[in-house]
């Protein structure tokens, strides 16, 4: 699909656009080859995709037949890729040329999985070096565009088109299928009414997605932009000064963006942020992870009272929300209870707590069509307190009821037997100008049974006692990390999320317990 950009094009990536009854039309012709291949309601078509046009025609193909949608985290390991294929029971994977190495040894054992293959996008092999070196597919399997040549518009009925299945990092174990019930037409509307008050989604809007497509936010943002969008506009990859040059560009009025890809933006020089106007922008919406209260009240003064907040997760949906007034009210909130979720802090012996005290968070939405793990009944009710369900989050709700994050409870650090949180300490250290990026992670100790260890990415004007010395004036003292070490990176997925589990495991092999 090379169609050159055009002022017209619902659906922008690089410099490609497609209008709205092309868009349309390819997904009918591939809902057709779909079912030739024998893709029914409720079966999955898997996607193993950067962020490309031709992921949001798969999308709608299958939605269309009633099929979910299984996008994998290309982040995973090959071994983990091939789990997710067989648990979620793929029919079909659609594959760029350039991430298909990780899976073509597997499937030779999967003949019952179709695949067909897209050709990387120029602007995806830009954004990845070393693309380019597979970004055709080979002979011996379906190329997609040429693929969809075969087929005419599929006529059949429309099918109740269910959510994407979005399968867990894993980071517990196996990665997980959140799978739900398609919604009922009351759900529906309740749900569409929900998303345009709390992710800005209206029509008309001109909506950048920045952040990869196989997490549940940035696919919901950019399949319901589909249908209310005047603009749709696809990064293949973060960049922080190309988001700036594409709101001025676009005239963008909506992104979906996650804390880290601020702390980007405020570190790009200011005669670079000056240079771009954003004055188009009427609704920034970030989740994902807590921002750094420094971090929220810089971005709000650079780009005015337009960021909001919501806080929610793969398996609840969104339950909370705030606008920037409410946060400049309740510094380092993630927001209020929206119409029809509950939200319980509970302790360890499963009770609720009162307000200002700390505990593990359920939530629910009254409104929100149910789910379970796919094949895993059992984690299901493990995460359960009756129709509420936990994300493993520690927090607490203030007098206001305004909830309030801590960090993930498989995070947290005990040290002398005093609970820390890592993200308390990591946003302290990205208060600090020299701090580019950083993780706090728990690592074995003799004397405390862990110890905090700062790992962090500077641009080389301070030293491990400078950085000390400025959290020593943020932070009482206990929670200082004992240890920091300089990195040259940190492991992030294109959404920002710190791989936690890769900087901790080498500090607990061998060890007699490990986080």
């Amino acid at each position: 699909m090379t169609t050159p950009s055009s002022p017209e094009g619902l659906l922008v990536s690089g410099e490609r656009s497609i209008g709205r009854s092309q868009l349309t039309a390819r997904a009918a012709r591939a809902a057709r080859g779909l079912a030739s291949l024998g893709v029914r309601a409720g079966d999955a078509v898997a996607l193993l995709m950067r962020n490309d046009p031709v992921f949001l025609e798969a999308s709608l193909a299958a939605a269309r037949l009633g099929a979910y949608t299984v996008p994998l985290n290309w982040h995973f390991a090959p071994a983990e890729l091939a789990y997710v294929l067989d648990d979620c029971e793929a029919k079909v994977l659609v594959v760029h040329a350039d991430l298909l190495p990780l899976l073509r040894p597997s499937l030779a054992s999967r003949p019952q999985v179709a695949v067909l293959v897209v050709d990387t996008p120029a602007e995806v092999q830009a954004a990845y070096p070393g693309s380019a070196e597979h970004a055709k597919g080979p002979a011996d399997l379906a190329n997609w565009d040429a693929w969809l040549t075969d087929f005419e518009c599929w006529d059949g009925p429309s099918v109740a088109a269910p959510e994407s299945v979005i399968y867990t990092s894993g980071t517990t174990g196996r990665p997980k299928g959140v799978r739900r019930s398609p919604a009922t037409p009351e759900q529906r509307q309740r749900i569409e009414r929900m998303r345009e008050r709390v992710y800005g989604l209206r029509p008309g809007i001109r909506l950048i997605v920045p952040a990869p497509l196989y997490h549940a936010a940035p696919n919901v943002f950019a399949m319901r932009g589909l249908q209310v969008a005047e603009r749709l506009v696809l990064m293949p990859r973060f960049d922080a000064e190309e988001l700036l040059r594409l709101i001025e560009k676009h005239r963008a009025t909506t992104l979906v963006m996650v804390p880290t890809m601020f702390v980007r933006l405020l570190r790009l020089p200011a005669q670079v942020r000056q240079r771009y106007d954003v004055s188009s922008l009427e609704g920034v919406y970030h989740a994902a992870a807590p921002c750094p209260v420094d971090v929220k009240r810089e971005m709000i003064d650079w780009w005015g009272p337009v960021i909001n907040e919501w806080y929610g997760t793969t398996e609840s949906s969104v339950v909370t929300w705030c606008d920037s007034a409410d946060w400049l009210r309740h510094p380092g909130t993630v927001g209020k209870p929206i119409d029809g979720a509950t939200i319980e802090i509970v302790d360890e012996q499963g009770r609720c707590v009162p307000a200002g005290q700390a505990g593990e968070v359920f939530v629910g939405l009254e409104f929100y069509p149910d789910f379970t793990y796919h094949k895993r009944d059992e984690d299901r009710r493990r995460i359960g307190r009756g129709r509420l369900v936990s994300g493993g989050d520690i927090g607490y709700l203030d007098s206001d009821g305004y909830l309030h994050l801590c960090d993930r409870k498989r995070d947290m650090i005990i040290s002398g037997g005093v609970n820390l949180y890592p993200s308390e300490i990591e946003a302290a250290l990205l208060g600090i100008r020299a701090v580019l990026d950083c993780a706090v992670i728990g690592v074995p100790d003799a004397e405390y049974g862990e110890a905090v260890l700062a790992l962090v990415v500077q641009d080389g004007t301070t030293s491990e006692a400078q950085l000390r010395e400025e959290l020593s004036q943020k932070l009482a003292r206990y929670k200082v990390p004992r240890r920091i070490e300089f990195r040259a990176t940190l492991p992030r997925d294109d959404a920002g999320k710190l791989l936690k589990r890769l900087l901790r495991e080498p500090y607990w092999q061998g060890a007699e317990r490990r986080i």
